[in-house]
């Protein structure tokens, strides 16, 4: 099972712009499809965006659209999440995920989730 690590997280002001980076571990990170959820305590686990092995597919929550930007590197096996404008509803636990299949949207299509790193945007 692959490991993956998130990074970059960290408090920002409203409007602000982060960053964050995922690298996976293992030498077939490019035939992986990648996600992005988040997570504030006490509700379940939000879609945010979905990449695929090349990037030929991309999908994006509709809450995040415009200001988010998912890609990803293979040759340094890291996908990124590229965030501007943010916002304080923006706040939480930003995980990745690999997908393994079905729906995009939907948690429990992913399994190797990071440990997720905390994104905190101030009013």
């Amino acid at each position: 099972q692959v490991q993956l690590v998130e990074s970059g997280g960290g408090l920002v002001q409203a409007g602000g712009s982060l960053r964050l980076s995922c690298v996976a571990s293992g030498r077939t990170f490019s035939s992986y499809t990648m996600g992005w959820f988040r997570q504030t305590a006490g509700k379940e686990r939000e879609f945010v965006a979905h990449i695929a092995q090349n990037s030929w597919r991309i999908y994006y929550a509709d809450s995040v659209k415009g200001r988010f930007t998912i890609s990803r590197d293979n040759a340094k096996n890291t996908v990124y999440l590229q965030m501007n404008s943010l916002k304080p509803e923006d706040t939480a636990v930003y995980y990745c995920a690999r997908f393994t299949g079905g729906n995009f949207y939907t948690p429990s299509n992913y399994n190797s989730w990071g440990q997720g790193t905390q994104v905190t945007v101030s009013s």
